[in-house]
């Protein structure tokens, strides 16, 4: 006796065809550093992501990534996997790979960290930027002023983060800019999906210019409070109005 027929039924959504995350990565040529570039150019590409974002997609697929990269699978999950211990990524057994989001109480944590080593590296600027250098901070925002943030919020919010990062760059402290950039694919995103948030832009921009002024005027202990007290500020209000963590 044959086995019954097949009902007509319809297929059901398994994890394949979830929807997973389009990340920019660009082929990588063959060289026995691969494992590095593989590793560094997938790091890159997920954190740029704007991974708060409402529609962000956030699964990992490797065949895609394979086709991207023009490589095997191979080296790609021994990277997805070097990724998990960073703690960017997730691997769920039979369910794929996932960009980490961090809880609210995680983020306000991360802030915590994030003041107090933005704001090192503000008093570092003061001692260690030339006055060239300070300038490219102030050249950030020469095209805002009053409703122009509003007005173009999306360009702003990219300076906002361009500046952020300038400061830890210009204090010239490798391994303060090391730990700092551990957090800052969140630090970025959070950024980003609040500035346009309860009138932040505006506050945003009056703030830089209070501590680009401190910089100019080489005052460590007023750059290093400001840039502390503006960071502190997000995670007021994170606390009181971001329920989407």
């Amino acid at each position: 006796m044959g086995a019954p027929a097949p009902r007509n039924e319809q297929p059901r959504m398994g994890v394949s065809d979830m929807a997973t995350a389009n990340l920019d990565v660009q082929p990588i040529e063959a060289s026995f550093s691969l494992k590095d570039r593989i590793y560094g150019s997938l790091k890159q590409a997920i954190t740029s992501m704007n991974i708060y974002a409402e529609d962000a997609e956030l699964r990992l697929d490797e065949r895609k990534l394979s086709g991207k990269l023009a490589i095997s699978r191979t080296p790609i999950r021994e990277a997805l996997a070097r990724l998990e211990q960073e703690g960017l990524v997730r691997i769920v057994p039979r369910k794929g790979v996932f960009i980490v989001r961090k809880t609210k109480a995680e983020i306000l944590e991360m802030i915590t960290v994030w003041a107090a080593l933005e704001g090192m590296a503000a008093r570092l600027v003061t001692l260690r930027a030339s006055d060239e250098e300070i300038a490219t901070l102030r050249r950030l925002f020469s095209e805002f002023d009053g409703g122009e943030v509003t007005a173009h919020i999306d360009e702003y919010s990219e300076r906002n983060i361009d500046f952020h990062s300038q400061i830890l760059k210009l204090g010239k402290c490798a391994l303060l800019e090391e730990l700092a950039n551990n957090l800052f694919m969140h630090m970025r995103s959070i950024r980003a999906r609040t500035i346009s948030e309860h009138d932040r832009a505006r506050r945003s921009i009056i703030d830089h210019m209070h501590i680009i002024e401190a910089i100019e005027a080489r005052n460590a202990d007023l750059a290093e409070r400001l840039v502390r007290e503006h960071t502190f500020d997000l995670a007021e209000h994170v606390a009181a109005n971001v329920n989407y963590l």
